[in-house]
């Protein structure tokens, strides 16, 4: 992809080595939605590189990006990655901020030349929480409302409130912060994955922000998603074993189980936790005590 400069040498170019700043964009089986969100992709001003990464798409996903974006990066692990598939594009892009994007999603023009600006001003960020905007009316997320009045208000040497959650597609990380904390967790899939990458991001001493003046938008799918909401919860849930006391993880464990007694996702949800349980285990790694007290501080906000 050209990465010619759109706003000077100051945003985007950063050094003679290449630009600053890229996008990976994960898809599986979602070809003419991904090349809608490519010629957004393409168009911006910044003009960044992109990377997909195709999740073993079976619709011709990659032939067709190649065919009419030649200077997008396609790269195909040959399994689906889910998630994790964000980091095997970090690993093959190597600008020192990456943005995500789904194949639904895209950045508004401007906002990642934006993002460039705090993150060189402000080394200690490593995620970036943009504002999104949803479908064609551009409705702002009921996220962005949570994140501009989170409890754990704003440290001095940040740009923003700090936050523990945060939507995938409208994120930009320090490329190596994003690999110190590991990226996506390769044992989450797609659904709620973006919690537990914050709180390893924090426990690594990163900071994890919301800068409302970065945004991008979301134009959804607004068909049937199967199985979403057991994920969700069984992530959750899996997120608690993996990072949070073991009394904490029994409890949520015990709810989930008296949950699934009148909702079928939830008992999905436990029958694939337990399932995965042993893997989580063998990951387990208690977040520090000081990130864990700002874990019940969320928790406890009304």
């Amino acid at each position: 992809m050209d990465t010619s400069p759109a706003h000077g040498p100051d945003l985007m170019t950063g050094s003679a080595h290449g630009p600053d700043l890229g996008i990976v964009v994960i898809t599986r089986d979602r070809r003419a939605s991904l090349l809608r969100t490519l010629e957004r992709l393409t168009g911006l001003p910044e003009r960044p590189p992109v990377v997909v990464v195709d999740n073993a798409s079976r619709d011709g996903t990659a032939e067709a990006v190649r065919a009419r974006y030649p200077r997008v990066r396609v790269l195909r692990p040959g399994r689906n990655l889910a998630a994790a598939g964000r980091t095997y594009g970090a690993a093959a892009l190597r600008t020192p901020y990456i943005a995500f994007s789904d194949d639904d999603s895209w950045w508004e023009p401007g906002a990642l030349g934006r993002a460039v600006r705090i993150l060189r001003a402000h080394p200690r960020v490593g995620l970036l929480a943009a504002s999104l905007l949803v479908g064609a009316e551009e409705r702002p997320d009921p996220l962005n409302a949570l994140l501009g009045t989170s409890p754990l208000g704003r440290e001095p040497d940040l740009p923003g409130r700090s936050v523990l959650g945060f939507l995938a597609c409208a994120s930009v990380v320090r490329r190596d912060a994003y690999l110190q904390a590991g990226g996506f967790h390769p044992l989450l899939g797609v659904g709620g994955e973006e919690s537990l990458l914050a709180i390893d991001l924090a426990a690594h001493g990163w900071g994890v922000v919301h800068c409302p003046e970065v945004v991008a938008h979301h134009d959804p799918h607004t068909g049937p998603r199967p199985g979403r909401e057991a994920r969700m919860l069984r992530n959750a849930l899996l997120t608690t074993w993996l990072r949070r006391p073991t009394g904490t993880a029994l409890a949520a464990t015990v709810r989930l189980a008296a949950d699934g007694r009148r909702d079928p996702a939830a008992r999905q949800a436990l029958s694939e936790a337990v399932r995965l349980l042993p893997a989580a285990l063998s990951r387990r790694r208690p977040a520090p005590a000081r990130l864990e007290r700002r874990l019940r501080l969320l928790e406890s906000a009304p």
